[in-house]
C-alpha cells in the first residue's frame, strides 16, 4: 500500500548478535536499501576486524556508508549525520522504508535526535591532555573520565584514548560533560523512526562472539592489523580487533594473550553497547531469530502511524 510518511527502521544490538542477516531479510521483504550505523565499518582499509558484510552479502541489497572512507582522512558524528541524512532523503525519493543497521549507539542518537553543537576548545587544553596521556597512559584517561562523566564512562570504548580524550576536553573546556551535549535539543525528523532491539542471553551472545573471533583470526585478522600496524595512532584504529593485535606487535604480550584480549574486549564492547541501547525505551527487543515476530511488529507500528 502507498504509505503517507516515510520511515527508517533502525536495526540496533551488540557486536555478533546478528544484525547483518536478519537486515538482509527485512531489505528483501521491503524492496529497500541498508545505511551502516557502524562506526568501525565506514573505512575502505579495515574489513576482518569489522566484519564488514561480505561480498555477496552487499551486492544483495544495495548499502550505503560501509567502506567509503579512508582511515587516512578524520570522519566523525557530524560529518555521518550529515552523510546519512543526504543519502536517506535520495532512498526516500523512490522508497517508503529505509533501514539502518549497525552497534554503534552515538551514531544512532545522532540520526534520531541530533546532537547540541560543542563549543570550539581552545588547543591548549588538547595538547595539555595528550601530554597527560603521553606520560601516564590510557589508565589515567579512564579514571578522569570515569570521575567526570560517569554516564559517558559506561557506554564509551574504554581502550580508545582519542574518544576518552575528546571527552575530557570537552569537559575541562566547558565545564559540562560530554554525555550533557547529546540530549537537550531533539530533532524532529521529517521521517518515522521505529527501534529494533536484537538480544540474546548472555551466554550465547558471549559463545557467538568468541566463536566469531576464531573466524576472524582464521580469516587473517592479525595480518590485516600488521598491514595497519604503521597506522595504529589513527583515531579510526584505537578500537577492539586492531588495538590488542597492536599490542602483541609491540612485543608487550605474545600471541595466546592477544587472542585472550581480543575475546575478552570484544565481550565487554558487547556489554557497553547493550548498556546503551538499554536506556532507550523506544527500543522494540525481539531475539534475531523472531522473524516473524520482528516483520509483523514493524507492520503494526506502520499501520498505528498511518493512521489520522
Amino acid at each position: 500500500m502507498k504509505l503517507s510518511h516515510k520511515y527508517l527502521i533502525i536495526f540496533l544490538g551488540p557486536t555478533a548478535v546478528g544484525k547483518t542477516a536478519l537486515c538482509l531479510k527485512i531489505a528483501q521483504l521491503f524492496q529497500t536499501e541498508i545505511i551502516s550505523s557502524d562506526s568501525r565499518q565506514f573505512y575502505k582499509e579495515t574489513n576482518i576486524g569489522t566484519a564488514k558484510p561480505t561480498e555477496s552479502e552487499l551486492k544483495s541489497v544495495p548499502h550505503h556508508l560501509i567502506g567509503t572512507k579512508s582511515i587516512h582522512n578524520p570522519y566523525d558524528v557530524k560529518d555521518f549525520e550529515n552523510e546519512a541524512l543526504q543519502v536517506l532523503d535520495v532512498i526516500f525519493k523512490t522508497h517508503d522504508i529505509a533501514i539502518m543497521a549497525g552497534g554503534s549507539g552515538l551514531y544512532i542518537d545522532v540520526i534520531c535526535k541530533g546532537l547540541d553543537d560543542i563549543p570550539d576548545i581552545e588547543p591548549k587544553i588538547r595538547e595539555k591532555i595528550i601530554s597527560e596521556f603521553e606520560e601516564k597512559g590510557i589508565e589515567f584517561l579512564q579514571r578522569e573520565l570515569e570521575k567526570f562523566d560517569p554516564d559517558y564512562f559506561q557506554t564509551v570504548d574504554r581502550n580508545n584514548p582519542q574518544r576518552l580524550m575528546r571527552a575530557i576536553e570537552v569537559f575541562r573546556g566547558t565545564g559540562k560533560p560530554f554525555s550533557s551535549f547529546r540530549v537537550k535539543n531533539l530533532i524532529q525528523r521529517p521521517f518515522k523512526i521505529i527501534k529494533i532491539g536484537l538480544e540474546r542471553e548472555r551466554e550465547e551472545l558471549y559463545e557467538r562472539i568468541n566463536k566469531r573471533m576464531e573466524m576472524m583470526i582464521r580469516q587473517g585478522l592479525f595480518e590485516e592489523a600488521e598491514a595497519l600496524f604503521p597506522f595504529r595512532h589513527l583515531n579510526a584504529l584505537q578500537t577492539v580487533g586492531y588495538s590488542e593485535i597492536f599490542g602483541y606487535l609491540e612485543g608487550k604480550y605474545d600471541k595466546e594473550e592477544a587472542v585472550r584480549l581480543l575475546k575478552r574486549n570484544s565481550r565487554r564492547y558487547a556489554k557497553r553497547q547493550m548498556t546503551w541501547f538499554r536506556r532507550d525505551s523506544e527500543v522494540l527487543w525481539f531475539h534475531p531469530e523472531q522473524e516473524k515476530e520482528i516483520i509483523q511488529c514493524i507492520k503494526n507500528e506502520i499501520i498505528k502511524a498511518e493512521k489520522p
